[in-house]
């Protein structure tokens, strides 16, 4: 080697030993700062207390001796696995039926009211007393009855909730802007009177119906039973019975519309006022079937939303109410140039239609305008004659006439309707009339199409509004059919009298579903033509905090919604589609108030349910989700040990059928049964397979009462009432439950009650100790705190679950579940005992929880604070309180983190004065993710250091044995506050304003109605309103082309 060389190489060594020496200080000085949590102490701890808490839970809770039970009758049970198409079809034929039974009631009442009508002679000085909802029942100053105020009987009765109702009579309510005696409303209020007897008759033979009605195409609104109405604080009633969904979609085919708005300068004021809300009145009037869009003009276009520029978007309520904001931004000044606003509207339509994604029914273009200088047949005829496809509506706003003919003229000439609105109080009459003229083509064809709404909750009912009070509003669906004038006479006027509906509540069609059938997470649910949901059990939220609420009023929620992890909609399509099928995928259901997810593979059944619009799901888990088993004991054996003062079952479930028969209507499940069984009652429809499982689990179950009692009685156990109740349900519904302290004593009062909604059994869903014991490794429990809907957690129990197998197998179902529920301040007791023990001869441990260096916390599986020193974190989420060490866990892989609900949030929450200052493109929010965490199951335990700002942090994580519980004990001498929290709040993906608009253009596919009535050729279009025929002056040369267009 050359010299130089050698003593370059002389240098750098000296220069890195340095080096060396440098950095091993410095990294002294660092690891220095590292604590040392020595694994196998943790271990040690994690070890005493998991056996100390399962004994105790296994003890209380009988866990052991009813496995025990269940086993001894393993060869006398047959295990079987679920056809789940087999299933769907049978299940969507019992609610073909059931939808049958209803339809047929509503097709009864329109044969009454259509004959009644009939043979009624109009009569305009008609004087008749009849049942005012709103004033039955009133009394003057001096004690008489109001005139339409009759003294009106209402009895409670259990079947409408205990509302004050008149079964034998109906009653007739009228929007406070029309005239109670109006002629022509007291001659329909008269031969309307006829219906009263089919209401009865009806409710006679289906006792589950609810309300029955007819809705007036005038406007009075008569409901069965009759029920009291009560204005609103300032005296008014603003229900209109054909603003309702199920009266629109009766009375008129599907529709394309164009409203055209005048903001010209002379539309300055009370005129631009009216204009809106006139707007927002025939907004009111489309449902989801129909598309609209809404355009202003001056001199030039101004689309409401410049994003659907030259298209229409779906009449869904979440579409209707972002337009109607956006009329707020309308104001006036300028010219009107109305030819070009119905160029673009003739074009647009035209377009639209030929892309096969609107109605392709009735079109329409409604215009609302002070006046219109010219008649614009240039354009009709361009675009619209002879055929006149595109209805034209006019509606004049303002006093003056002075163009009254020309807009005339242009509803005449257009088979459409000309209306004059002077003041906003005849907005809502004068919007209706329109109806009429669409309906025209239906009732001329005699075509009583039967309608099916998804569904809704209409809280503007007062039936609705009393029950808000005691259950939260009602969710339903309503079948309704159309009521047409059979008068040879008026046939080509077409006179739509009303429309018949009945209300189906959702919790009906549930009756129709054997829960236990589908298993634990198991459920079934039903979509529209449109993809919306009719039923389903993500669509009745369990809890009402943060941002996860579901929409207002419940309707127009899309399977994709509650489906989210079906990305390219395979299932949502196929069941548009009434195709017949499976598709299977992995999901993530939240329960516990949104806080916890369920990992599991779903297979997934559908088919149409014939006669209704609707497709019917079935969703059954992997594994223990797809076997049912059959245990047989004799009627004797079973009914004895029901009579044990401990069993309840699911009120929710159909044993028996107690709503067929009023006598019926006031017994308990478990009453029915032992009545059925006994032969007591032979007018009972009960399901004999059901009730044979019930009887099964009660004989199998009954020996742990005796069991829990003497553990009661034994006063040396339990002496500090720290375990304060044991319970136990099974696949059938049946419930057990056992106090170790007095009522007065327990720390959860609601436990277990009514008002415990997701740890009791539901029609939709097991209790969540249940589902969730389920889910764990046989033979291991679940340990929780409950959450409280306040926003801070003031839970002060902990819940212990376990599952029940009949096999030790996956092949086996799951057939039981059994816990405790305990004080927290005694878990957290036990937890702090078993971590002060140690390992030593000499009693002194190298480290303890007391110590101050450390800090000592119990997660569960979704990482859940149980225990910790700090009391006040009890309840939080572990990432918000050791944010870096949550972190740590997840990079790791010992957590895994999921978006458990996908909002397709309404795209409408954009800052147009910000963007307007704004040249460059803004995010708006539109999808958020609600992120939720569970552990993964094959690890057991783990050590970590994270680095931080100028030290080491080190913590160790050891699962609880027999639990999903973790013991983490973590260094608190290096501080981390570099490394942000990790929360659960939802986060907002942004998206710009290109694909937010492309992104609103893509509709979801839909099926159309099956029946649409756009036009007749016997069609009275001279029926166009104000005038008998045209009173406009057309010019000569265009006499000729009017009378071909007439003539048509």
């Amino acid at each position: 080697m050359l010299p130089g060389n050698l003593n370059l190489l002389r240098a750098f060594g000296f220069f890195f030993s340095i080096s060396w020496m440098a950095f091993n200080t410095a990294l002294v000085d660092v690891v220095g700062s590292e604590q040392q949590i020595p694994l196998s102490v943790v271990k040690l701890w994690a070890s005493a207390f998991g056996g100390e808490i399962k004994s105790i839970a296994a003890k209380y809770s009988g866990s052991q001796l009813l496995q025990k039970k269940y086993k001894e009758y393993e060869k006398d049970v047959a295990i079987e696995e679920i056809d789940g198409l087999q299933l769907v079809k049978k299940l969507a034929k019992n609610m073909e039926e059931m939808f049958h039974k209803k339809s047929e009631a509503v097709r009864r009442l329109v044969e009454a009211a259509e004959d009644a009508y009939l043979k009624h002679e109009f009569d305009a000085d008609l004087q008749y007393e009849y049942f005012n909802a709103v004033l039955i029942n009133e009394r003057d100053e001096e004690g008489n009855y109001l005139e339409l105020g009759k003294e009106f009987i209402l009895v409670p009765n259990d079947h409408f909730n205990n509302l004050p109702v008149n079964i034998s009579l109906s009653d007739v309510q009228v929007p406070t802007n029309m005239y109670n005696k109006d002629p022509a409303i007291v001659n329909g209020v008269y031969w309307s009177e006829s219906l009263n007897k089919v209401f009865v008759d009806n409710f006679d033979r289906d006792p589950s119906l609810i309300w029955q009605y007819f809705g007036s195409a005038k406007g009075f609104f008569r409901q069965y039973p009759g029920i009291k109405w009560e204005p609103d604080e300032n005296g008014v009633i603003a229900f209109d019975c054909r603003n309702r969904k199920w009266y629109i979609q009766a009375a008129t085919s599907p529709k394309d519309v164009v409203i055209l708005v005048d903001v010209s300068g002379s539309m300055k004021g009370l005129r631009l006022t009216i204009a809106k809300q006139t707007v927002s009145s025939i907004l009111d009037t489309l449902g989801d079937d129909d598309f609209f869009n809404i355009i202003a003009y001056n001199e030039e276009l101004h689309y409401v939303e410049p994003c659907l520029n030259g298209t229409l978007v779906q009449a869904d309520r979440a579409n209707k109410e972002h337009f109607r904001e956006h009329l707020d931004k309308l104001f006036a000044k300028g010219i009107g140039m109305l030819d070009i606003a119905l160029n673009e509207a003739f074009n647009m339509l035209n377009e639209f239609n030929h892309t096969g994604q609107g109605s392709i029914c009735s079109q329409a273009i409604m215009l609302i305008t002070d006046g219109a200088v010219d008649t614009y047949d240039t354009i009709f005829a361009k675009y619209n004659w002879p055929d006149r496809k595109v209805r034209i509506f006019t509606y004049l706003i303002g006093r003056e006439a002075a163009f009254a003919d020309n807009l005339k003229w242009m509803a005449c000439a257009n088979k459409g309707f000309f209306t004059q609105i002077s003041t906003l109080a005849d907005v809502q009459e004068n919007v209706m009339e329109y109806l009429h003229v669409l309906s025209r083509p239906k009732v001329i064809d005699q075509e009583h199409d039967v309608v099916w709404t998804e569904a809704y909750i209409d809280s503007t009912l007062p039936q609705a509004q009393k029950l808000a009070d005691d259950q939260g509003l009602v969710l339903m669906t309503t079948v309704a059919m159309p009521v047409f004038s059979k008068q040879n006479e008026t046939r080509s006027k077409g006179i739509l009298l009303g429309v018949v509906g009945t209300d189906v509540p959702v919790k009906e069609l549930l009756k129709t579903i054997p829960k236990y059938k589908l298993g634990i997470h198991g459920y079934a649910f039903a979509i529209t033509n449109n993809g919306y949901i009719l039923t389903h059990p993500e669509l009745r939220p369990l809890y009402e905090e943060g941002k996860k609420r579901r929409k207002p009023n419940y309707s127009s929620v899309d399977l994709s919604e509650v489906e989210w992890e079906d990305r390219d909609d395979v299932l949502r399509n196929a069941m548009v589609n009434r195709k017949t099928g499976k598709f299977s995928m992995e999901v993530k259901k939240t329960v516990d108030k949104g806080k916890r997810v369920l990992v599991m593979t779903n297979d997934y059944y559908y088919t149409d349910i014939k006669g209704t619009p609707f497709s019917l799901g079935v969703a059954l888990s992997r594994g223990h989700g797809k076997y049912f088993f059959r245990g047989n004991v004799t009627v004797e054996e079973g009914l004895h040990d029901l009579e044990h003062p401990d069993v309840s079952l699911a009120d929710e479930w159909s044993y028996c059928n107690t709503d067929l028969h009023p006598e019926h209507r006031q017994m308990t499940q478990l009453e029915a049964i032992k009545r059925y069984l006994t032969g007591k009652e032979p007018l009972l429809q009960c399901d004999k397979e059901l009730i044979q499982e019930v009887l099964f689990d009660a004989v199998v179950s009954a020996p742990i009462e005796a069991y829990w009692t003497s553990l009661a009685l034994n006063k040396s156990e339990n002496s500090d009432k720290g375990v304060e109740v044991a319970f136990l349900g099974t696949r059938t519904g049946l419930s057990r439950i056992n106090l170790f302290v007095g009522p007065e004593q327990l720390t959860n009062q609601d436990f277990l009650t009514a008002e415990d909604k997701e740890n009791i059994f539901n029609a939709d869903h097991f209790p969540l100790w249940y589902r969730r014991a389920a889910e764990q490794i046989p033979g291991s429990f679940v340990y929780s705190i409950p959450f409280s809907t306040e926003t801070a957690n003031k839970s002060n129990v902990v819940t212990a679950s376990t599952a029940i197998q009949l096999l030790d197998d996956r092949k086996s179902p799951v057939v039981a579940a059994v816990g405790i529920q305990m004080k927290l301040e005694f878990f957290q007791r036990k937890f702090w005992t078993a971590s002060r023990q140690c390992a030593s001869l000499d009693g002194r441990c190298a480290i303890s929880c007391d110590d101050e260096t450390i800090n000592c916390y119990l997660i569960d599986n979704n990482g859940f604070i149980l225990v910790s020193e700090d009391y006040r974190q009890t309840g939080y989420f572990f990432g918000e309180v050791e944010g870096a060490v949550m972190n740590k866990l997840l990079s790791m892989g010992s957590f895994k983190r999921f978006l458990v609900e996908f909002n397709l949030c309404s795209w409408w929450h954009s800052d147009l004065t910000a963007k307007a200052q704004r040249l460059k493109q803004t995010l708006e929010p539109c999808d958020t993710e609600y992120p939720a965490f569970v552990s993964e199951r094959t690890i057991k335990e783990t050590t970590g250091t994270i680095a931080c700002d100028d030290c080491f942090k080190s913590f160790v994580i050891q699962q609880i044995p027999s639990s999903n519980l973790f013991m983490v004990v973590v260094d608190n001498e290096c501080f981390c506050d570099s490394i942000p929290p990790i929360t659960m709040a939802p986060i907002e993906i942004r998206y710009n304003e290109s694909l937010k608009c492309e992104r609103l253009k893509s509709q979801k596919i839909r099926r159309r109605p099956e029946s649409c009535h756009g036009f007749h050729p016997e069609e009275n279009a001279r029926e166009c309103g104000g005038v008998s025929g045209l009173s406009a002056k057309p010019p000569l040369v265009l006499l000729p082309l009017l009378l071909k267009i007439f003539s048509r």
